[in-house]
């Protein structure tokens, strides 16, 4: 009995040790690789577009991805490659570093949320002093007022339209004018030598009667006179993206008008507040103001 007692042990032992072995190969999986995020350029600036890449692991089969940036909505689509790329804004007034919030829907109907979080350079803007009419210079009246709201509440209607369209802007970007800028976007503007506002658009020089043209296919939303802007025409590109052109002499389109890039949009002017004759260029992503050279593709500006 008692040599055998030893073999009952050993077998005993040697059966245990399968029985756990094979539970832990039936139980333990290895976790799901995570669709990875990446963006381009690496710190996009105070002010500035970017474009935001999601690329689902091998294998795994993602029906779509939706998310937001700065509280504004993201327009992802799906590229040749298989991945999903939308267009994002960083708002002028961003310190440091700005969250994301994405969410990748699978095949199966799981989601995956991802929140990346995006460094953020300083801009570099300047403050431009300006001198101008009195009557320019001070504070609106209750009748401006209330023009100048309503000008805002038709604006923002167009960014909502942008949000609500499908992407139509295409690679093809061309310049609103093939000019010097005369002012940059994000500069401070000194009024009378107060500091009143920053210079939200990019100054293009011009003559009266200059050719504008549309910086890419898109949707005339908007054509009016606005209280500041003076006679001013707006293009909905669709995903979130629009423009506008300002202080133009004419107007040359209708809303409604589809244009493509490098069609003629209106006439450089002096219409609104303005110390003289340029076109006042004007990108947003959403509500959100961003240079207009940062547009991906754009050829450059001199």
């Amino acid at each position: 009995m008692l040599r055998g007692s030893p073999r009952f042990v050993l077998v005993l032992v040697a059966s245990i040790s399968v029985q756990i072995v094979t539970s832990g190969a039936h139980t333990i999986s290895a976790p799901p690789v995570a669709a990875q995020v990446s963006w381009a350029p690496e710190e996009p600036g105070q002010g500035r577009l970017f474009v935001l890449r999601v690329t689902p692991a091998d294998g795994e089969s993602v029906s779509a991805v939706r998310g937001t940036a700065a509280g504004e909505t993201l327009h992802f689509e799906r590229t040749e490659s298989g991945g999903f790329e939308s267009l994002a804004a960083v708002p002028i007034g961003t310190e440091g570093s700005m969250p994301v919030d994405i969410t990748v829907v699978y095949g199966d109907e799981r989601e995956e949320e991802l929140s990346p979080t995006i460094p953020v350079s300083a801009g570099q803007y300047r403050h431009a002093e300006l001198t101008v009419a009195p009557s320019l210079g001070r504070p609106l009246d209750s009748e401006q007022q209330a023009r100048l709201d309503r000008d805002r509440t038709r604006a923002a209607e167009v960014s909502r339209q942008a949000h609500r369209s499908p992407r139509l802007w295409t690679d093809e970007l061309v310049l609103p004018r093939d000019a010097r800028v005369t002012s940059g976007f994000g500069d401070g503007r000194v009024f009378n030598g107060q500091v009143s506002s920053r210079h939200m658009g990019l100054d293009l020089d011009g003559a009266p009667g200059d050719t504008v043209v549309a910086v890419s296919r898109g949707v005339v939303a908007l054509v009016d006179q606005f209280l500041l802007a003076g006679n001013i025409v707006y293009l909905n590109h669709g995903g979130g993206l629009l423009s506008g052109y300002f202080h133009l002499s004419e107007q040359l389109v209708a809303p409604g008008d589809t244009v493509e890039a490098g069609t003629p949009i209106g006439r450089v002017g002096a219409t609104g507040r303005v110390t003289g004759p340029h076109l006042h260029w004007v990108v947003r992503y959403g509500s959100t103001s961003v240079d207009p050279r940062s547009l991906p593709g754009l050829p450059g500006v001199r």
